[in-house]
């Protein structure tokens, strides 16, 4: 049987106003997208978060049972659901202002879960972080982790305190994706080439760089082979969401190639070579191009995605 996934961070309300004043509310949380992402792609998804006992936490509840994410009950707190408040101005350009609520419990997860996925901003605020953090030492045990720090500057704080935080969790990570953005707040002035070699030597066995619409660039631990690979979007409506279902794309591509799923994928990395990790990027890619021809974070499932990427 295919390892279960779960997936451990946010889940929140993105409340946009325009500049004519006209309000929409969406479901977001980068943790959220990539669960989302995967229960899309046919991947059995444990959802852990904090949701609270409101009309928005009822919102977020069904979203994710209508697209197959198992939501663990643990999720449900006293508190009132998160909120992300963005202004946008006559440009596009938005100013937030976040109502953030993340006391994660400690969990109790299923014994088949094989992988663990986690980030963003409920890696790193307290107090739920440090359950986070117990979470991800647990699972590896028995199972693999990946991790994307995504950035929140604004949130998680200055560099010098976040940055410790964020390689803490690398050394425990199988895989690793970050944006060039992440990067830019992390490392000022590295290259994506030094930062992927530095994680890498924390413990991680694949480094992979998003770099918008520069593709990605890729490293393997085990031989220190490097890639990279060009975008595949071609109409781009927006870009909501898609470093979000590149991620979902490639946990589910080395899921299907052997490489996460347990403590027998991990044991596979050292006999791996570059071109057994690149199926999966590809996957992670052309996951992407699909999200970002649609308004919003919008997840595809593998029928939407080239026949070459399916398998």
């Amino acid at each position: 049987m295919p390892a279960r996934v779960a997936v451990v961070g946010e889940a929140l309300i993105d409340i946009v106003h325009d500049p004519y004043d006209l309000v929409e509310e969406h479901v977001g949380g980068s943790p959220l997208n990539v669960a989302v992402g995967l229960a899309r792609l046919g991947v059995s998804v444990d959802f852990a978060t904090t949701i609270g006992d409101d009309l928005r936490g009822d919102r977020i509840q069904e979203h994710l049972a209508d697209r197959g994410v198992h939501l663990l009950p643990t999720s449900h707190t006293d508190d009132p659901t998160t909120t992300a408040v963005a202004r946008l101005d006559e440009t596009g350009a938005a100013e937030y202002e976040f109502d953030l609520h993340f006391d994660l419990p400690p969990l109790d997860l299923a014994p088949d879960v094989g992988h663990l996925h986690t980030g963003s901003i409920g890696a790193q605020l307290q107090p739920g972080a440090a359950n986070v953090l117990a979470a991800v030492e647990a699972v590896r045990t028995q199972g693999t982790v990946s991790y994307d720090p995504n950035i929140r500057p604004t949130i998680m704080g200055p560099v010098d305190e976040v940055r410790p935080k964020v390689e803490a969790i690398v050394a425990m990570s199988d895989v690793v994706k970050a944006s060039s953005d992440d990067l830019e707040f992390l490392y000022p002035g590295d290259s994506a080439t030094a930062v992927m070699q530095r994680w890498c030597g924390l413990g991680a066995r694949l480094a992979v760089v998003t770099l918008g619409a520069h593709g990605v660039v890729y490293e393997l631990a085990e031989t220190g082979e490097a890639g990279s690979h060009p975008t595949r979007a071609l109409d781009v409506v927006d870009t909501v969401g898609a470093g979000d279902s590149f991620m979902a794309g490639l946990i589910s591509g080395l899921l299907d190639a052997g490489l996460l799923g347990g403590p027998d994928a991990r044991e596979r990395w050292s006999t791996s070579r570059l071109a057994d990790v690149e199926p999966a990027i590809e996957r992670g890619l052309a996951c992407s191009a699909v999200t970002v021809g649609h308004p919003g974070a919008y997840s595809p499932t593998l029928d939407e995605l080239p026949a070459t990427t399916r398998s």
